[in-house]
């Protein structure tokens, strides 16, 4: 479930957290499903609990998840309401990938290709596509 590279300069904590957002975002872990207990985590991935804890308030802070005390923490199903502040900030670093990513060649019909078949993996219908079959 969780592939840690131990060698890595980014932070035990960094990569769980990264892992975790994946596995909500891919709906792999859905909404209001308990996580593994700190412990339990901590003991299957061999690192330390306060590491897990360390990655879980980080998670919380950004809304992916909830605790309930003595319960254990959730995947929170408000997550999937429409954050206008996350989405200008993901807009922005799109630009620069798309901005890197023409550069080095790919062209806009690549792009378009890849959106496309990006979408039909995740089995949905993107607002774009409701508004081209409107017109």
């Amino acid at each position: 479930m969780f592939d840690l590279d131990l060698r890595s300069r980014k932070p035990i904590y960094e990569q769980l957290v990264d892992k975790l957002k994946e596995l909500i975002v891919n709906g792999v872990i859905k909404a209001d499903q308990q996580l593994p207990s700190v412990r339990t985590l901590a003991k299957d991935l061999t690192i330390n609990p306060n590491t897990i804890q360390k990655a879980y308030r980080e998670l919380e802070n950004q809304g992916y998840i909830y605790s309930i005390k003595g319960k254990g923490s959730f995947v929170n199903s408000s997550f999937y309401i429409r954050d206008e502040e996350k989405i200008a900030e993901l807009l922005k670093q799109l630009e620069k990938l798309l901005s890197e990513a023409l550069y080095l060649g790919i062209t806009v019909q690549e792009l378009h290709t890849f959106i496309a078949n990006f979408d039909q993996l995740k089995g949905g219908e993107s607002e774009y596509d409701s508004n081209e079959k409107s017109k």
